[in-house]
């Protein structure tokens, strides 16, 4: 009887152990019997289950360990020796593309010269390229026509920086809320802003209208202004700063968030999330470790993305002592890690670019999502003339086919499901490319919150039900 790796993944705990069973994501929590089973089956191979219940007969009732047995191979979590791996399966047919969500680019103009910069098609202020009415009011027809079987639908404005086209927002959220008002449907609207050219008047309006708003921010003065400029080069955190005051002290409609991106030389978390959560009072951060350009002069080298993740374990242990508590740090990563674990999420694919979400760029070009505008990855078609289905189907059936990768057999392959398309883009030239520059920490990180998800459940479970259930129903 062997255990196979490839369905099933030991967490060992303080006394105990966690089951991560791969095809499902659920979690198991081990008995004592479960314990010594496993043990046994790993140390050695040619235990078969009449020999595993003589073993133990002194300690188990010889029923409970065939019944025991019984299940653990209906999950196959335990096969006999010779038998093939069971794994899940690689081939996905796509056929349909309900869209809950597009991102309208709807300028590539921004007024600063962030020096980490991803977006291919930025562009100074005045030649920003910005989307006309037009082009926009065709992507909301798209998505209530594509998003049809869905009640909630989501409109997210990108740029460059969106509020540098404030008219255009307005016609767009005006417009979708007809729209959906007219056929009973709710559409949310959200946006990523630098924050400088927030204004009372806008704050009062994305009040009204119930945006999700997320600040682009990586932390005190001397940690943002590395990299956020003007573009004349001068830092922008005084103003970012004063504006985010601002904005928190008087928006209320949702919980405001910071996006952090760490580069080279940023690896501080907890001193920027000290910054961010507990002095200037963003309600969640979120950190995006920039790994993708190797080479690049702004990428994390390996020694230092291994001491972003001790960092953010560091982070986690915060987050644990204050759940147990009954309260939320705000660490973004840690607590979308809790979601998929608690929800029992499992990814044929990485994300919902090209499923649930497609991004528009100024000239109705229908990208993979908002990081792929102005590459040189083809489109999928138009606002004008619809998705191109058959080639855009041809890009997430390859995608999930993980057939002859490191993914077919990996433990963390539905949660993962591969990696971001942009990252292997930017890295590999080849958005199916699995990032396997970081599968170690990934793997690493997932077998933490594992154990943490571990001790709040066992300790304060009420706790997903404050934070996470309740959440996902508002």
């Amino acid at each position: 009887m062997i255990f196979d790796s490839a369905n099933a993944h030991l967490v060992p705990l303080a006394g105990r152990a966690m089951l991560l069973h791969v095809p499902t994501t659920a979690l198991f929590e081990l008995d004592e019997l479960g314990m010594e089973v496993l043990r046994l089956v790993q140390a050695d191979r040619s235990l078969d289950a009449e020999r595993i219940r003589a073993r133990l007969s002194s300690r188990f009732a010889g029923e409970a360990v065939g019944a025991l047995i019984e299940q653990l191979i209906r999950l196959q979590v335990l096969r006999p020796e010779g038998e093939s791996r069971p794994i899940n399966p690689s081939y996905v047919h796509v056929e349909a593309y309900p869209l809950s969500t597009i991102v309208l680019n709807v300028n590539t103009g921004c007024n600063l010269a962030c020096r980490y910069c991803y977006k291919e098609d930025l562009d100074v202020p005045v030649a920003g390229r910005r989307m006309g009415f037009d082009v926009a009011a065709r992507s909301v027809d798209m998505l209530f026509s594509q998003g049809q079987e869905r009640r909630r639908l989501g409109i997210v404005f990108f740029g460059g920086e969106p509020l540098s086209n404030m008219p255009l927002i307005r016609q767009v959220v005006d417009y979708a809320e007809a729209r959906a008002n007219g056929l009973g449907k709710t559409v949310d609207f959200s946006l990523t802003t630098n924050a400088t050219l927030l204004t009372e008047e806008l704050i009062g309006y994305f009040d009204a209208h119930r945006f999700g708003l997320s600040v682009s921010i990586d932390g005190p003065r001397v940690v943002h202004d590395r990299n956020r400029l003007t573009v004349g080069g001068r830092g922008t955190y005084e103003v970012v700063a004063r504006k985010a005051r601002l904005l928190l002290g008087r928006y209320r409609s949702k919980p405001v968030g910071a996006r952090v991106t760490l580069t080279a030389g940023t690896t501080e978390v907890e001193a920027i999330h000290e910054h961010l959560r507990d002095r200037l009072g963003f309600h969640e951060v979120g950190y995006a470790p920039v790994t993708a350009a190797e080479g690049a002069g702004h990428a994390l080298s390996e020694e230092e993305l291994t001491e972003v993740y001790a960092g953010f374990e560091r982070l986690g242990g915060q987050y644990l002592t204050a759940a147990l508590a009954g309260a939320n740090t705000g660490f973004s990563n840690l607590h979308q890690l809790m979601t998929d674990l608690h929800e029992g999420r499992r990814k044929t694919l990485p994300c919902g670019a090209g499923v649930g979400l497609l991004a528009v760029d100024h000239q109705g070009g229908l990208n993979l999502c908002h990081r792929f505008t102005g590459s040189e990855l083809p489109t999928f078609g138009s606002v004008e003339q619809g998705i191109a289905a058959e080639r855009l189907g041809a890009f997430l059936e390859r995608a999930a086919d993980r057939s002859g990768t490191h993914c077919a057999t990996c433990h963390i392959r539905n949660l993962c499901a591969g990696g971001c398309y942009h990252e292997s883009w930017i890295r590999y030239g080849d958005p199916h490319h699995r990032t396997y520059h970081y599968c170690n920490l990934l793997r690493r990180w997932v077998d933490f919150g594992i154990r943490v998800y571990a001790d709040i459940n066992a300790r304060n479970p009420k706790f997903f039900s404050a934070h996470i259930e309740s959440r996902r129903a508002a």
